[in-house]
């Protein structure tokens, strides 16, 4: 039986807090991402910063299926790692790299979420194409969120634009409803059949997610029992809003100017 709360006005401005919070992190974090930085500096940066705003970082402890803590304040995850990279000072960023950042905090009893796939330096245009899809599906997903839709049409609106361009979709991870808690009912699948599944309300929080390969979308599980990595050892993408499904558009709780800006001008 699922259990989706739905947020009053009061509790949307919480969400909406908490959420600025993890978008301004990630732009803080933008700020660092070049060669010759480890993800362990970029998490110590992040935690830093969530703590100093009055925040808890979610992730941090956060428990894997195995029963395991995360150990960290942020997913890093380079390259041909999909998603919860855990941060190390034996992962140095590369020029031509990728890696997404997944952040979240807790503040004031509730949840931000958001993540984002950063370049280090100059990146070849193949995986530069892949980021720019995989986002203008986030997008596509998010525009389907409105009160009235199904989360199908979510999913559908991503997959469609994404196989288009050859590219494959990650289905052991999704999306997900969000509040007091980090993870909430419903699911939101990055694939999906358009007027098929839970039909959103206004009100409802959800953190939509694309996570899409360059090359097929076949994942394994490090021995870290964390990281996710392509078995073809390909590019991954992976972009998270975590959003209010509103009657007429869907409002983004968690987005953040700056590097939005600066990613404009580089692709």
């Amino acid at each position: 039986e699922m259990k989706i709360f739905l947020k009053t006005e009061d509790e949307i401005n919480l969400m909406r807090k908490a959420n600025q919070l993890v978008g301004l992190t990630l732009a803080e974090l933008g700020k660092h991402i070049k060669p010759g930085v480890t993800t362990l500096q970029l998490d110590r940066i992040a935690e830093e910063f969530i703590r100093d705003h009055g925040a808890t970082p979610t992730f941090k402890n956060f428990p894997n299926p195995f029963g395991e803590p995360f150990p960290a304040c942020i997913c890093t995850s380079i390259n041909d790692v999909v998603v919860h990279g855990i941060p190390s000072d034996k992962d140095v960023l590369h020029e031509g790299d990728v890696i997404s950042i997944d952040c979240g905090t807790l503040l004031d009893g509730f949840n931000g979420d958001s993540c984002y796939t950063f370049c280090v330096g100059e990146v070849n245009e193949e995986v530069k194409q892949l980021l720019r899809v995989t986002k203008e599906s986030l997008y596509l997903g998010i525009e389907q969120a409105v009160a009235g839709n199904h989360v199908g049409d979510i999913g559908y609106a991503i997959q469609n634009h994404c196989q288009s361009y050859g590219y494959d979709i990650v289905r052991e991870f999704t999306g997900h409803g969000i509040g007091k808690a980090m993870h909430e009912d419903p699911p939101i699948p990055n694939f999906g059949t358009k007027g098929n599944g839970v039909m959103l309300k206004a009100g409802m929080c959800i953190a939509v997610e694309p996570m899409i390969t360059l090359g097929d979308r076949k994942v394994g599980l490090l021995p870290d029992k964390w990281s996710v990595v392509t078995r073809d050892h390909k590019p991954a993408a992976h972009f998270e809003h975590t959003i209010v499904v509103r009657k007429g558009k869907a409002e983004i709780l968690s987005s953040f100017v700056e590097v939005e800006h600066l990613e404009r001008l580089n692709f």
